[in-house]
């Protein structure tokens, strides 16, 4: 399996130098050359099978002859094995024909969990097997640091930072991050938005001087590897709800395209998926694109789900790349209208997204208001804000078209991680684990850097620094 940038202008790489390399040098994103294909009969063997075991075989066709299969077995097993709930990823039925996937019993209680766990224990066997060493940098809107922190932690090859919007996170996903006390992580609080974050890891991506000169490596959804990680939970639940059998349809909370591409890719490999129906909050840049086939920036609102509280999808990219013929000049294009402009047209109009996707933007009354009637109808079943937009969604979508597919609703996070917009909504504040609660009460760590890239290079470098000494010690 190689694996080709969606601009064109980057060398093909194989899955080990694609997991590291993260973004492709002419700053586009990597994608299979092909998509490996499972039959009906393959999709059905996954059937009472455990987590781990699917998600080893939907992966292996992406690594190649990176991993052995025992190897890669190992590592699946071992990433899951500390999930608070047996299955991992659990399907339970809150309403006639309509589910929900709950993504959160992971160590940081988020869906990125999933994925960052064993992307982990990959990038530690590749550098080990290299002898080298990397300095992992990623942005993160809530969930991603956090998830990624806990999982590199106690890596000998690498260090994490990890940039952060003030004031835009909630402060559970904060502390998730700030608390950890290893050298070899270090948080950078950024005066923007999430988009800022994202923009200045690009640019740190771009500039291939510093870039090499500290081994960057990337964590976000831009590093294929993610995507491939998370496409194991929609063959999971699709096979528990009976496919083959069956189509089934999923609502997906997304802000940065990459969970909702990934549901795309167990589309193009097999799953039988009927309908991909995207859900967002206020921040409705994605059902506006589905909508009129335009793609188009506006400032970032800040909501009670921040993890969708953005403007730039980087993982759209990927699909406009799959949906235009797979033609890199036509991307290059549009990225280069998108920087200048804010803006830029899907070719083939809102007509040619809506055949692959379903979209709707719940704002924060309907969050509530979703919250709310789930824990009323269930008797007591608590969502959180992400997970009721997708509620929403669902009921917006099910009042439009008919879909007689059951509907899996991604659940990506719990809700004792937004505690106080729970209390807002609810008048209760879940409580954490009891695992998770000295967070709370942990010394915080956290530098403030402008949104400047120079000081944010100089902010990774001291961080290296700071990790080689502590490993040296």
């Amino acid at each position: 399996m190689k694996y080709i940038s969606t601009r064109g202008e980057a060398p093909v790489l194989s899955f080990d130098d694609v997991l590291l390399t993260g973004l492709a040098r002419d700053g586009g994103l990597y994608l299979p050359e092909t998509w490996p294909k499972f039959s009906n009969a393959d999709v059905a063997a996954f059937a009472g099978r455990p987590f781990h075991e699917i998600a080893a075989q939907v992966i292996q066709p992406f690594v190649g002859d990176a991993f052995g299969s025992d190897e890669l077995s190992q590592m699946c097993a071992e990433a899951y094995a500390g999930f608070g709930h047996r299955s991992v990823a659990p399907v339970l039925e809150i309403a006639p024909n309509r589910f929900v996937c709950e993504l959160f019993h992971g160590p940081t209680l988020a869906f990125k969990d999933i994925a960052m766990q064993l992307l982990a224990r990959m990038m530690d066997h590749v550098l080990s097997a290299r002898g080298e060493r990397a300095t992992i940098v990623g942005a993160t809107s809530g969930d991603t640091g956090g998830a990624a922190i806990e999982a590199f932690r106690s890596s000998e090859r690498a260090n994490v930072v990890i940039l952060y919007p003030k004031g835009r996170v909630s402060d559970v996903q904060r502390r998730m991050m700030t608390t950890p006390t290893e050298p070899s992580v270090a948080t950078l609080e950024i005066d923007g938005t999430f988009d800022d974050c994202q923009a200045l890891v690009k640019s740190m991506f771009n500039d291939h001087g510093f870039r090499d000169r500290v081994s960057l490596a990337g964590v976000n959804s831009i590093n294929w590897a993610r995507i491939a990680a998370q496409i194991t939970y929609y063959f999971a639940a699709g096979v528990a709800l009976g496919a083959p059998h069956r189509d089934v349809s999923f609502v997906v909370p997304t802000g940065n395209f990459g969970d909702i591409f990934a549901g795309l890719a167990a589309k193009r490999m097999g799953l039988p998926i009927d309908r991909l129906i995207i859900a967002s909050n206020e921040n409705d840049i994605l059902p506006r694109t589905v909508e009129t086939g335009v793609y188009e920036k506006r400032g970032v609102v800040a909501t009670s789900s921040p993890s969708m509280d953005i403007q730039v999808s980087s993982n759209f990219e990927r699909y406009l790349f799959e949906v235009q013929g797979r033609n890199p000049e036509v991307v290059r294009t549009q990225m280069a209208s998108l920087a200048q402009s804010g803006r830029f047209e899907v070719y083939g109009g809102g007509a040619r997204l809506q055949a692959e996707f379903s979209a709707a933007a719940a704002n924060e009354a309907e969050v509530a208001d979703a919250v709310r009637t789930t824990a009323s109808a269930t008797g007591g079943y608590l969502i959180e804000p992400h997970t009721a937009c997708a509620v929403h969604a669902a009921d917006v979508v099910a009042r439009e078209e008919e879909i007689a597919s059951p509907m899996i609703l991604l659940a990506t996070a719990h809700p004792a991680k937004f505690p106080d917009a729970m209390e807002a909504i609810t008048g209760m504040r879940p409580p954490l684990p009891e695992r998770l609660r000295g967070i709370m009460t942990a010394e915080e760590r956290s530098r403030a850097v402008a949104n400047d890239l120079k000081a944010v290079q100089a902010a990774v470098d001291d961080a290296r620094d700071a990790s080689q000494a502590g490993a040296a010690a």
